[in-house]
Formats: C-alpha cells, structure tokens, sequence
C-alpha cells in the first residue's frame, strides 16, 4: 500500500480526535515505527542536493517547527525523506503553553488554527533530547533547532532568552532559527520593530562570533518572521539582515488575518492561521524580501503549501528551500515526496 492511500485511510479516524490529541498519538506512533525499521518502506525523494547557508541539504524540502517542540522524535520524522528538520521552539525553562483547548482544524479551507505557545520542557531537556537522536549522533543529516523566549520573560529582557538558548543549542545544531514571529506569545512580534530587531540582531551575531570561536564551528543563524506585514515592514527587515550579516531568513510563520476564512467554525479562535490562507500572504513576503535581499541572503518559503506546484510557487518567488507543516496534516507524508520530485523537475 502507498504511503498516500496509507494516509488516506488514517485520516478520518484522525480527524474524528482532538487536533491535539492527534498530534500526540502520530508522532510517538511515527517513533515506534522508525525504531523497527518500518519506515525503510516510504518511498523517499532522491538526492537534490542544495547549498545553502554554506550546508549541503540533501533535498529542498524541509520540515518547520513546531511540530516536534521538544526534539523527542527527530528520528521518526527524519525517516519520511526530509532534506532538513526543523524543531522547536524551545525556550530557556519549561512551559506548559497557553490552556486547552489550543489548535483547531477548518477542512473547508485546509487550515489550522493554534495558539500552542511555546509550549516545551524546557532548553537542557530538548538538548538531551538531541544529543539521544541516532540523527544528531550519526550526524545522518541537516537539523535546525529554533529558540524563543519564556512567556513570562519581559519583552525588553527577551534577548536575555534568545542568547541563553543560542549558546545551549549552537553546539548541536546544523543551523538556529530566531523565532520572534509567533503570535501566541504577547508582545513577540514587537521583537521585529526596528530598534528592538536591530538590537537583538546585534546581539545575537556577537554570541555567535563568540561561539564560533569557542567551538571552532560556525553555525549560522536564520530568522523567522511573520507574514502580516507591509511593504516598509518588508524593506525594514532586509535592511536589518543585510546589515547584521545574518545567514537566512524563514519566511513565514502563521497569520493573524482571517479574511481567508471569515464565516467558518473555528475561524473566530485566537492563534495563528496556517495552511492553505497563508500561501500567498507567505508568497507576497517571499517576493518583498527577495526584491531587496537578491542573492545575499537566502529565503527559505513555509506556508500553505499542499503539493509540489506549491512548493515550486514558492521558489519561483524567491525561495531557495521550502518547508512543510499544515500540508504534512492534510496530506499526510506522500506530500514530501511530492514536492522533492516538482523541485527536481525543474
């Protein structure tokens, strides 16, 4: 059986669950799998390899945060033939994240709603759970670990967060994404304002002189950032990554519009929007960046992409890799492949 008609199957009785309480049964599930070898039968992409960052990504199809918060099943997801994974966000100590219930599915529009918020076990936890990864030992691939800060933590000490975490990842890490676009920690996205990001931005390519001289390994920083943005906010932000030298930038996180899916259930829920709405809002960001990025600095594309012309969609308005999450819920893991395959074709 196909791993599409696979999922196909699966799906109703996962949607018939809790969001949530989906999500926690597929991935310790994925875990068992891998771990007996089972997931050797997915038909994986072949090699297309990209250099980005100055890392070889064995294909431009990558996994993006938030899946796997804690990093407890790198394993299981590497084996579905991502080029790169993605996990996170973790933040400096443990956090339970916002009540439940806090993710909400809207298959009319094949869209999610969540306001997890950060919820992790905290940074020495996820290291642990890196350092434990056959995929981290054996060194099987390219891993990005994505860092934020406690929701208690006072917007103008959340820089204090970002470097205690920097220096606890860096020495695991294939690349660190700077998560400052979540909407579902308050204030979060004040981070991206023009002074507070030229500050954090400062600080944080010091820190990785400093550990790249520690560790005699440089490991490149990207940046995450949301796609409710105008064209000045768009320009701000290249302006600040030229200028910092920082090494990517991961466009987009969630939305907070609901212009996309006004009317249905759920559509009213707090959180941010993903799936198939954000597409081209995430497009729209992708186009601004590269007008005024060009080849400086690499833009990788995540939002609403649902098949391989959306991953190609993507890299036609600028990206040079993409990554997936919603799809990954209504597709189910075919949909990597698929998309691996519509990038190599071109």
């Amino acid at each position: 059986m196909s791993t599409k008609l696979l999922y196909a199957c699966a799906r109703p009785f996962l949607f018939s669950m809790d969001p949530e309480g989906a999500h926690n049964l597929t991935l310790p599930l994925l875990k068992d799998v891998a771990s007996l070898g089972l997931t050797k039968l997915i038909c994986r992409p072949d090699a297309d390899r990209r250099q980005v960052m100055g890392i070889t990504f064995p294909n431009p199809v990558g996994l993006a945060a938030g899946l796997d918060k804690d990093g407890a099943y790198i394993d299981g997801l590497a084996a579905l033939g991502f080029g790169s994974i993605e996990i996170g966000t973790v933040t400096p100590r443990a956090q339970a994240g916002n009540p439940k219930p806090r993710m909400f599915r809207l298959p009319q529009a094949q869209a999610i709603i969540n306001r997890m918020g950060f919820n992790n076990g905290g940074v020495d936890a996820f290291v642990a759970n890196v350092q434990r990864s056959k995929f981290y030992q054996d060194k099987l691939g390219v891993l990005g670990l994505n860092i934020g800060k406690n929701a208690d933590t006072p917007i103008e000490r959340a820089a204090d967060d970002y470097l205690h975490c920097l220096g606890k990842v860096y020495p695991y890490a294939s690349y660190v994404t700077v998560n400052i676009s979540s909407p579902n920690t308050k204030n979060l996205r004040q981070l991206q304002g023009a002074s507070e990001l030229d500050e954090l931005l400062a600080k944080l390519k010091d820190a990785q002189q400093r550990l790249a001289d520690q560790h005699k390994r440089y490991v490149p920083l990207a940046l995450k950032i949301a796609p409710d943005m105008d064209v000045e906010q768009i320009k701000m932000i290249a302006d600040k990554l030229l200028q910092h030298k920082i090494d990517a930038v991961i466009a987009t996180n969630t939305t907070l519009s609901r212009d996309a899916v006004a009317g249905l259930n759920h559509a009213q829920e707090a959180g941010g929007l993903s799936g198939a709405p954000v597409f081209e809002l995430s497009n729209a960001v992708i186009r601004g960046l590269k007008a005024e990025l060009g080849d400086a600095i690499p833009i990788i594309g995540v939002g609403g992409i649902l098949s391989g012309e959306d991953a190609q969609a993507k890299i036609n308005a600028g990206a040079q890799l993409v990554q997936l999450y919603s799809g990954l819920i209504y597709q189910g893991p075919a949909l990597i492949r698929e998309c691996a395959e519509a990038l190599k074709r071109k």
